[in-house]
């Protein structure tokens, strides 16, 4: 190779020393997530300069926004992972047309969103935990949040198909054009034109927009692999490997959405509008630091594919390790700050004593088991890019489902909303129980089988 020449993709994510890879491929994913998370946020802290109750509905409305990520996640990560092991195997045609059903899928079942739930958006609101004071704020911002659906689930499967081909960079300029559009118009129309959660909503689906339209010209891009319709095979094969790629998925994100359902229930139940709202920012806040974490891990899932797939197993564990590593200190050092600053990052938000108080507790109780997230987030992303799919499920399911959920029924009754706050510190904990012993027997075989 000459000195000026640009290595290709095999070599590329084959021979560029472990360290220097992720990083490349992590920064790009990170600054996505964080822009993400922040734009998520922005919903939060524009509506909070609103009412409590606007606060209140756009955290309930969260629940409904994560379900849909979750069926983008699914499509996205089960096509992505399927593809970039084809691409390591050197088997370009499957690739091509797993790209093509993953992406129609996705499209397929985000109209469907869109439709059923505009029908019934008044129960489904019920459903969610809306009251009598967030009804019409809930229903508003959710109708046409809704109906931006097929945009976000496609523009999460692009998203992952390009960072599972290594190209990241493009994944990230795709989720940051939207994320600006939507910051920009946030304090235009909920401030400026006082459209309230409606100018909220509208911001978030035009971000979207925006953000699809990017990521369908990078898709075109380089070496990247061309969505074609002629390449559609909704066929046994596609749809197994679709489903055992992205089920970890749809069981993290959409779990997690039931987990926000229930947490906004017993919150409602036990500390009114302002519980719920108080909730919902340190849902927002963690949610911010943790996708750091995700796009930290998301960095290392092309390597892991991509290398597992050309059997360069020795590489998959040098890079399972180093995220684990560099991955728990800059949780513990945000986690740390979380503690300390709580009052204030809550009050940021919304300044209100009640949520306040409600929102510091349950920050501080969060940010104790934060540093932990490193380790089973990578368990479980590991096990999904190898293609392990009912390992990666039981990981992915744990800390939003298997232990959160009995959780959140259980605790409220016998210590009250402090039984809330704690639930999902608790949930960490015996998740990290669940996730060590399945992801050492599986770096084990890796290193057997690279014998």
């Amino acid at each position: 190779m000459t000195k000026n020449k640009k290595p290709d993709r095999r070599e590329y994510l084959t021979e560029t020393p472990v360290p220097r890879l992720i990083i490349s491929l992590a920064v790009p994913t990170i600054i996505s997530m964080l822009v993400t998370g922040i734009y998520n946020t922005a919903d939060t802290y524009f509506v909070g300069r609103i009412s409590t109750e606007a606060t209140a509905a756009v955290g309930l409305v969260f629940s409904v926004m994560s379900l849909i990520q979750a069926f983008g996640f699914f499509c996205g990560h089960g096509s992505g992972n399927y593809l970039s092991r084809m691409l390591g195997a050197g088997n370009k045609q499957e690739a091509n047309e797993m790209a093509a059903t993953g992406f129609a899928l996705s499209l397929i079942l985000g109209i469907c969103a869109a439709v059923f739930g505009n029908i019934f958006a008044r129960p489904l609101a019920v459903a969610i935990g809306a009251t009598q004071t967030t009804m019409a704020d809930t229903v508003i911002y959710m109708r046409i949040i809704l109906l931006g659906a097929p945009f976000m689930m496609g523009q999460f499967v692009i998203n992952n198909q390009l960072r599972f081909q290594g190209s990241a960079v493009y994944a990230m300029t795709g989720l940051m054009c939207g994320a600006v559009v939507n910051m920009i118009l946030d304090p235009v129309l909920i401030l400026g034109l006082q459209m309230g959660t409606a100018g909220a909503a509208i911001a978030t689906v035009s971000g979207q927009v925006i953000s699809f339209i990017v990521l369908m010209i990078g898709s075109g891009r380089g070496e990247n692999i061309r969505l074609s319709f002629s390449n559609i095979r909704f066929n046994g094969h596609y749809l197994y490997e679709i489903t055992n790629g992205g089920i970890p998925s749809l069981f993290r994100q959409g779990l997690a959405s039931i987990a926000t359902l229930l947490l906004n229930h017993s919150a409602g139940q036990l500390g009114g509008d302002a519980a719920i709202a108080g909730m919902s920012v340190t849902t927002r806040v963690l949610m911010l630091m943790v996708s750091a974490m995700i796009g930290f891990g998301q960095g290392y899932q092309p390597l892991c594919s991509y290398n597992y797939g050309a059997g360069k197993n020795e590489r998959v564990r040098e890079g399972f390790f180093f995220c684990v590593r560099y991955g728990f200190l800059f949780l513990l050092v945000m986690a740390v700050a979380s503690f300390v600053y709580a009052p204030a990052v809550i009050s940021w938000f919304r300044d209100d004593p009640a949520v306040i108080e409600v929102g510091t507790v349950a920050l501080r109780a969060q940010s104790v088991t934060l540093p932990l997230l490193a380790v089973t987030t990578m368990v479980n992303m590991m096990l999904q890019s190898m293609g392990k799919g009912v390992k990666a499920s039981v990981t992915a399911s744990a800390r939003n489902g298997i232990f959160f959920v009995p959780l959140i029924l259980i605790l409220p009754h016998f210590f009250g909303l402090f039984g809330v706050e704690i639930t999902q510190s608790i949930a960490d904990i015996l998740s990290l129980v669940l996730a060590l012993p399945l992801g050492i027997s599986e770096l084990k075989n890796l290193k057997k089988e690279q014998k």
